[in-house]
């Protein structure tokens, strides 16, 4: 049997992505996919919908028709607009982030949707679909930090670089994960004084390895944080729970204790955020300030360099989604353990513990499902 693959429209709030680039859907169709994409899905990725066409995809005018198959493939999780398209007879493969989004874990649960989060898609300790998009946000951290820094949005009115006269500026990193190392390495790039925590002394000597410039590591603490984040002109903010909301580490305290224009970037922001004062921003405005700090808190950091996220994020969830396609989704699921991993909800039940701690919810193993 073939199995239908949809490409919908991204809708959220500058979401510039495309879950399939159109070499992808080539690679799916040789496969024997049959590969539905919305029109203009892949136009502000810089992929017109003649290239899909010409890779063997379908190229059809409404989200309804690309809805109607057997697996769903999105880049950000369906928002209420879409929540009419959900269904149990198509699953969904998406970045997810449910403890973030309980209207959507409600109804997900309500139509009884299999629904698969890239997020905790786990290989080993890996986490390979969220890593390609860890490495984006971490470097673009440091862009946004930069711009924000500048007077114009609110900020000290620093380089981080300094130049001659004028030191280096201060950059505080916490998580030395995929987007902590990305951002520390990038800040580091540029010159500026960057200090790294983490909970993991392995992580951190990993770090300290691969990093060039002036970089110190610390061993995270609610001292250490505390202690850096007042010295800091920037603040990056990477913690990862898998699963679960992210840990509150800067308190609205900390930030009163911060200089006046200094800026936290929270890439945690979709798993709810790692700061008291976060809250969900979008591209088109997305500095506020609150204690005197600027605050960068855009759910969809990727977004902003859409080409590179769409043909990044393909690159790492071809290889599921081709399981997926040969041996049908619910024996893709029995058969493969980081697929069985990413398994959110299935049949009216959440199938991720961390999700349903998250969540206050009953978590049913997925094997008992399966």
């Amino acid at each position: 049997m073939t199995v239908r693959i949809g490409v919908p429209r991204e809708i959220k709030p500058g979401e510039n992505r495309v879950a399939l680039s159109p070499g992808g859907a080539e690679a799916l169709r040789k496969a024997g996919a049959a590969v539905l994409v919305q029109e203009g899905s892949g136009a502000e990725s810089g992929f017109p919908d003649g290239e899909y066409a010409a890779a063997g995809a379908r190229v059809v005018p409404s989200a309804a028709m690309a809805w109607d198959a057997d697996l769903v493939v999105k880049v950000k999780e369906p928002i209420p607009g879409e929540f009419s398209f959900l269904r149990e007879e198509t699953a969904l493969f998406t970045y997810l982030h449910l403890a973030a989004f309980p209207a959507l874990a409600d109804a997900l649960l309500a139509r009884r949707v299999t629904a698969i989060a890239y997020e905790t898609v786990s290989e080993g300790v890996g986490l390979p679909l969220l890593r390609p998009m860890s490495e984006v946000a971490g470097i673009l951290a440091v862009q946004v930090g930069a711009r924000g820094l500048e007077k114009a949005c609110g900020g000290r009115g620093v380089l981080l670089s300094g130049v001659s006269g004028a030191r280096p500026s201060r950059v505080v990193v916490i998580g030395a994960g995929t987007a902590g190392r990305n951002a520390a390495r990038t800040a580091c790039g540029v010159g500026a004084e960057v200090t790294l925590l983490d909970i993991s002394a392995e992580n951190l000597a990993r770090a300290a390895a691969e990093i060039p410039g002036r970089i110190r590591t610390l061993l995270s603490s609610p001292g250490a944080i505390s202690g850096a984040v007042a010295e800091a002109d920037l603040v990056v903010s990477t913690v990862l729970v898998v699963g679960e909301k992210a840990p509150v580490l800067i308190s609205r305290e900390m930030l009163r204790r911060m200089k006046k224009g200094a800026v936290v970037v929270d890439i945690s922001i979709d798993q709810g955020g790692s700061l008291e004062t976060s809250r969900p921003t979008t591209h088109a405005s997305p500095y506020f300030l609150d204690e005197g700090v600027v605050h960068y808190c855009v759910s969809n950091m990727p977004a902003a360099v859409p080409c590179t996220s769409t043909l990044a994020l393909t690159s790492a969830t071809l290889p599921y989604i081709l399981r997926l396609c040969k041996a049908g989704i619910v024996e893709a699921l029995r058969s493969d353990l980081a697929l069985r991993a990413g398994l959110n909800t299935f049949r009216g039940k959440v199938t991720c513990e961390g999700v349903a701690r998250a969540l206050g919810k009953d978590y049913t193993p997925p094997d008992a499902l399966l």
